[in-house]
This record gives C-alpha cells, structure tokens and sequence, in this order.
C-alpha cells in the first residue's frame, strides 16, 4: 500500500515558482544605474586620481579599486563617509566638499569603467 506525503505538493509549488522566477530573471538586463552623470562625474573623478587612479584602477594596494562597482553602492560609501558613518578622515575630507549631484555623477563615471580586478580560476 502506498502512503501520501502531505508535503509533496507544497514541494512541487515551491519548485514550479522558483523555476518561473528564474526564467523571468533570465530576462533582466544589467543592473539599472542610480541616476548620476558619468560624463560630468569624470571631471569631479579628477580630485580622486592620485589615490584611485584615473580610471578608478588603484595604482596603490592601499587604496581600493573604484571602477566596476555599483554606482549605488560608491553613491552610498561616499554619502557614510560624510556622515561619519563610514571613518576615514582623508575620505570625510573629500566627500564634505561634494554636493549630492557631484556624488552621483562620481559614482556614475566609476561605474561604468572597466575593472582591473579578476579572480584566479581555482582549477589552476
């Protein structure tokens, strides 16, 4: 005699919506951007050069890669930055002297730059 699972069909839902949700994923495109002015967001990137480099890049170990993060993310550490929510007094420093567009447009312009990281295939 065969038993029921109460479960199984809870089980067979939760697997068919996973699979729908994934297939409507597959249709997303990149991550949208926050907003900010890339071209603009270059000229203002000029104050960040010495430390992150010109195109966000690091030349130093000491100072990390800007380019290729979400927009929303560099947006958001600039903004903990200024608030003190983020310590860093030579950051703090720079980032009082942005306005709220100047913010976004930096983020913006590092963003869209191509990144220098890469992660080594552990196969190797």
């Amino acid at each position: 005699m065969m038993r029921r699972d109460p479960g199984r069909p809870a089980r067979q839902v939760r697997r068919a919506a996973g699979a729908v949700a994934g297939f409507l994923l597959s249709f997303a495109g990149p991550p949208a951007f926050a907003g900010g002015d890339p071209v603009a967001g270059e000229k203002v990137a000029e104050r960040c050069q010495a430390c992150h480099g010109s195109d966000g890049n690091s030349p130093a170990p000491l100072f990390p890669h800007l380019a290729g993060q979400y927009e929303d993310y560099l947006l958001k550490t600039l903004e903990d930055y200024r608030t003190g929510a983020r310590e860093d007094p030579v950051m703090r420093s720079f980032a009082e002297q942005l306005s709220e567009e100047e913010m976004a447009d930096v983020a913006a312009f590092y963003a869209r730059q191509e990144s220098g990281l890469f992660t080594i295939d552990p196969t190797r």
